[in-house]
């Protein structure tokens, strides 16, 4: 009996997200490969534990990256990086800069142009409400607050050349 219910279980989840488009998004994968590559750049992400990204497709394959200015490098253009295309990505993990909690990083809130850098110099500096990313933005120096959804591949790009 106990397995019928887990079974009835399980396909009811099964059609809730086939059904009604919900979207069930898995954690991010915690132990990384110290041979993985940044997909972008190709530095051992490994390496800079509090700096590493993710990108979940859609087939379960993950991507990890040394930083959120990869991550978004990639975002915008995965087939140059040998990805499928945007439309595949699932999710996308970032880190808290102050906590190191994982984050969904299309919620998440970014300071760009601060005194903090990555391992690639300048980068992205998420943060889960928009109040901590004030507080860094007024102790480092930063340009601006940013959201997922204004980040641009011009304003990507501007963050990797200088």
């Amino acid at each position: 009996m106990r397995m019928l219910k887990t079974s009835m279980t399980i396909i009811g989840i099964f059609l809730l997200v086939q059904f009604f488009g919900i979207s069930v998004q898995a954690a991010p994968q915690e132990k990384i490969d110290p041979s993985a590559r940044c997909p972008v750049c190709g530095m051992f992400v490994a390496k800079y534990p509090n700096w590493i990204t993710q990108i979940r497709h859609a087939d379960g394959s993950v991507k990890v990256f040394d930083g959120v200015k990869d991550l978004m490098a990639y975002y915008f253009d995965s087939k140059k990086y040998g990805g499928d295309g945007q439309e595949t990505i699932h999710e996308i993990w970032v880190r808290d800069y102050y906590t190191l909690q994982w984050l969904d990083g299309r919620k998440a809130f970014y300071v760009t142009d601060s005194d903090v850098y990555g391992p690639m110099g300048r980068e992205f500096i998420p943060f889960d409400t928009q109040k901590a990313a004030d507080s860094f933005l007024k102790d480092h120096h930063g340009k601006k607050v940013v959201t997922f959804e204004e980040i641009t591949p011009e304003l990507v790009s501007s963050m990797h050349s200088m």
